[in-house]
């Protein structure tokens, strides 16, 4: 009797090995034939934003919508941004209307901000979201620069959206860029999807797949959508808070890829407080890449104190530093008057030691929900 287990034979190791390279080869076939797959249905990838950027897009805030106070209390964050902004690239200004053009020149100019590398458009707008509602800049096969309007409808018809959903077609005219026409496809703001530039995509379900964005969408239909028009082959879903906040929770509040191999976070603690269910935060440190590893973090701290506003609007909660731009040679972080502003920009020279890492306030662009990623849309070079 041959012996299976605990004995050897010649003939049967021979048959084994035999067996065992040609399972790994079919194996190894069959993995690839995914992969071809996988790639033939992408036509679109989107760069990173710490990929080289033409430049960045701000819709400047404007009294039409809420009011000139809420006007005034926001003008100087748009100004200090633009100001750090034109010594790293263009800088393109989405206006209301003329006199608000000229009301915006006469800001910048009183404040010393070169207008050599700031153009402007001129398009009615509702707000100042440009990363939810703004043009997503991707690449076709052939490597073109592409414009995708994807579907908005002001958070889930939360707030007025058919001024700023019509922006990215705008843009595309302007610039005699191809559009991707997405509307009838997908609702989606880029706030809601962090991207690591290598084929991973992270984001809250409770923003993406939600009765109030996509009724009747399931997960593998959204990946389908995300892998066709973003590159996206491997994904991070955490299940976020339907209600929360106007947005239903966006990733980029709390969680961003600092590069491709980085996730930007909060500790625990921080994490919790600023809401976010335990159950997603150890989804999160446990994420990996397409290629299984998993991801190194840095943590950020929610600022000390509970913010208070510049005219003295104690808001009642802490502000997150998560919520960052990187541009080619800044790091816009926003600040909020805080003893935790230099811990949070400290922990960022390090992660972008390339780059001048420079506080953006922010204290009244917070009372109304968002900070410096929320405002910014990058526009890769060609």
């Amino acid at each position: 009797m041959v012996k299976l287990f605990g004995g050897s034979s010649p003939f049967l190791n021979n048959v084994f090995t035999k067996l065992f390279l040609f399972v790994t080869l079919l194996n190894a076939c069959a993995i690839q034939k995914e992969a071809e797959s996988v790639d033939e249905d992408i036509l679109y990838t989107m760069p990173d934003e710490t990929e080289s950027h033409e430049g960045t897009w701000l819709q400047w805030v404007h009294e039409y919508q809420y009011g000139v106070s809420y006007r005034n209390r926001l003008d100087q964050t748009w100004v200090d941004m633009t100001k750090e902004l034109v010594a790293s690239e263009k800088v393109h200004l989405i206006v209301y209307n003329l006199e608000e053009q000229n009301r915006v020149t006469n800001l910048l100019k009183k404040a010393n901000v070169s207008l050599t590398n700031v153009d402007f458009t001129i398009q009615k707008t509702d707000d100042v979201w440009v990363r939810d509602n703004g043009p997503i800049f991707v690449r076709d096969k052939q490597g073109n620069l592409v414009i995708e309007d994807w579907d908005f409808n002001g958070w889930g018809k939360k707030a007025a959206f058919n001024n700023c959903n019509a922006v990215p077609s705008k843009i595309a005219k302007d610039q005699s860029k191809s559009l991707i026409d997405l509307n009838a496809i997908m609702i989606n703001e880029g706030g809601s999807v962090e991207i690591d530039g290598n084929g991973t995509l992270m984001a809250c379900k409770s923003s993406i797949l939600n009765g109030n964005r996509n009724p009747n969408m399931t997960q593998k239909q959204a990946e389908n959508i995300f892998t066709k028009y973003l590159g996206i082959r491997n994904f991070i879903w955490l299940e976020g808070q339907a209600g929360l906040e106007i947005t239903d929770q966006h990733i980029d509040g709390f969680a961003r890829f600092g590069n491709s191999e980085t996730i930007v976070t909060m500790e625990n603690n921080d994490l919790l407080r600023f809401e976010v269910k335990q159950s997603d935060i150890d989804i999160l440190l446990k994420a990996k890449n397409k290629d299984n590893q998993p991801y190194q973090f840095v943590k950020l701290p929610l600022t000390q104190d509970n913010v208070i506003t510049t005219y003295g609007k104690n808001l009642g909660y802490q502000g997150s530093y998560c919520n960052y731009y990187v541009a080619n040679t800044k790091v816009l972080v926003p600040i909020y008057n805080d003893p935790n502003d230099a811990v949070a920009i400290a922990k960022l020279k390090k992660l972008y030691p390339t780059r001048t890492v420079v506080g953006i306030d922010v204290r009244n662009l917070y009372e109304n929900g968002g900070m410096i990623h929320c405002v910014t849309q990058q526009q890769p070079k060609p």
